[in-house]
């Protein structure tokens, strides 16, 4: 299935700066992108993002296994806006390169672990996970709780310059 995930330009920025500050002690940050979707024609999956929640300092946990760990309260408030808003979820962190980022086999694991939590709040709509780059996206789309993830298999970044971006299959 094809799955395009569109965010304007504006929001990308907003949520790049946010990852790439520095934290106390966490190597990298983490937010959370809320999104609306879409069918295409050909069957496929349209992810619009809407908005970004970043995580604040006080909900890192200090835990060098890691490149970051937050606590359930920044998760909380994520599952609470997707309640009440109905909008999908999308963990979101940063590889601070150029070009297209894949996930570790940590991001692998802990994603499948906690995303399909996300249906017991909002079982409707589909959520995921993202990692940005300097200048490329990739990301995972669940569409239910137990349901195995999509890839991302394009991206949109939508304000001049349109840029288009195709993820290696």
């Amino acid at each position: 299935m094809r799955v395009i995930f569109r965010i304007n330009r504006p929001l990308l920025e907003e949520v790049r700066r946010d990852l790439d500050r520095p934290h106390e002690f966490a190597f990298e940050r983490v937010g959370f992108l809320f999104c609306r979707f879409g069918a295409l024609r050909c069957g496929g999956l349209v992810v619009l993002a809407r908005d970004f929640m970043t995580v604040a300092d006080g909900d890192y946990i200090d835990d060098d296994r890691f490149g970051a760990v937050i606590g359930a309260g920044a998760f909380r408030r994520a599952l609470e806006r997707t309640l009440t808003d109905a909008l999908g979820i999308f963990h979101v962190h940063m590889h601070a390169h150029r070009g297209m980022p894949s996930p570790s086999q940590i991001d692998l694991r802990e994603t499948t672990r906690f995303v399909p939590d996300f249906f017991h709040v909002q079982g409707a709509l589909p959520h995921g996970a993202l990692i940005l780059s300097r200048d490329a996206i990739s990301g995972r789309v669940w569409l239910s709780e137990r349901a195995s993830p999509m890839s991302v298999t394009a991206t949109m970044v939508v304000g001049a310059p349109l840029v288009l971006g195709r993820t290696n299959l």
